[in-house]
């Protein structure tokens, strides 16, 4: 089968336009943005009043709080779930900066007649053991400035249930 010249000549042109053809660029601008230190101190997430909720999944719906140091904190925890406490009880534990979290979840384990909390002075601040439905309210002075880490001490949570608590 042979091709006429014509039909010939014509591919090329379409193949050599089509290699020619310049891409087209998109106009993109970014601006770099940089933080400093004295926006990162009046952010706005600072909460005086903070509510967390914990649920039946084992989880709180917070991984990050933020208070004001020197600031008087109100904390309240709600478990919004179904399963009672012995099955499925949360509390928020606030510990202190330098606590061995794997250590101290350990020792809690051994601590169920007292809801999980082992004797020692690594807490600063911690609500009662709740069941499903239940809530609890704290008030209490933010510490130093700092991160700290708040767990629930409920044999097996502390894993999937813990964050910071950022004092500013």
């Amino acid at each position: 089968m042979t091709m006429k010249p014509i039909n010939i000549y014509l591919i090329i042109a379409i193949v050599l336009a089509g290699c020619n053809q310049k891409q087209k660029k998109e106009n993109f601008q970014y601006e770099r943005v940089q933080e400093n230190s004295s926006e990162v101190i009046q952010n706005t997430d600072l909460q005086n009043t903070v509510i967390l909720n914990s649920n039946d999944a084992m989880l709180f719906d917070k991984k990050v709080i933020k208070v004001s140091y020197g600031e008087n904190i109100t904390l309240t925890l709600n478990h919004v779930g179904k399963i009672g406490k012995d099955f499925m009880g949360h509390n928020f534990v606030l510990l202190k900066k330098g606590v061995d979290v794997d250590a101290f979840a350990q020792r809690a384990i051994l601590a169920r007649d007292n809801e999980y909390i082992p004797e020692g002075d690594e807490i600063i601040v911690t609500t009662k053991m709740l069941g499903g439905g239940e809530s609890d309210t704290i008030v209490f002075d933010a510490p130093e400035p700092g991160k700290y880490i708040f767990i629930c001490t409920f044999p097996g949570h502390y894993q999937l249930m813990r964050g910071e608590f950022i004092v500013i």
